[in-house]
């Protein structure tokens, strides 16, 4: 699963948690609303765990969130989930000419490039929490 997908389905199973407090949230039930597989939503949920966002109940069956909704942000979730270190989610090619003069200064260029685009989609991650995803999810707004 690419991150772009996996951060998704993250920030679902969350929403799903949050909008279905009283239920049940087993991952059959979380892999019908996201229509993936129940595996798919252990593995997710598991990091989710390890980075304290998420309870399960081990011989229960269920998962519940860890803290309010309000105290979530998509930071948090983003990095929970994510399988590179920060400082790469872009990455330049490996093996440029290093005879070419384009070649042997393209990565310190992209690498600057990269590293800013990284922090401005992380600090806007951080400005959204789980609550106002949820609200804006039973508002309707998309």
């Amino acid at each position: 699963m690419s991150i772009s997908s996996r951060f998704a389905v993250a920030i679902h199973i969350l929403a799903l948690l949050d909008t279905n407090k009283e239920g049940r949230n087993t991952s059959e039930f979380i892999a019908g609303s996201v229509n993936t597989n129940p595996v798919v939503i252990r593995r997710v949920i598991g990091l989710l765990g390890k980075a304290g966002l998420v309870h399960t109940s081990p011989g229960v069956g269920g998962a519940s969130l860890a803290r309010q909704p309000q105290d979530i942000n998509l930071l948090e979730v983003y990095r929970a989930v994510q399988n590179d270190p920060p400082g790469e989610l872009f990455a330049a090619h490996d093996k440029p000419n290093p005879k070419c003069p384009v070649g042997q200064n393209i990565q310190g260029t992209l690498d600057t490039v990269f590293r800013r685009a990284e922090s401005a989609m992380e600090n806007e991650l951080a400005k959204v929490t789980l609550d106002q995803i949820v609200f804006d999810l039973v508002r309707g707004d998309r």
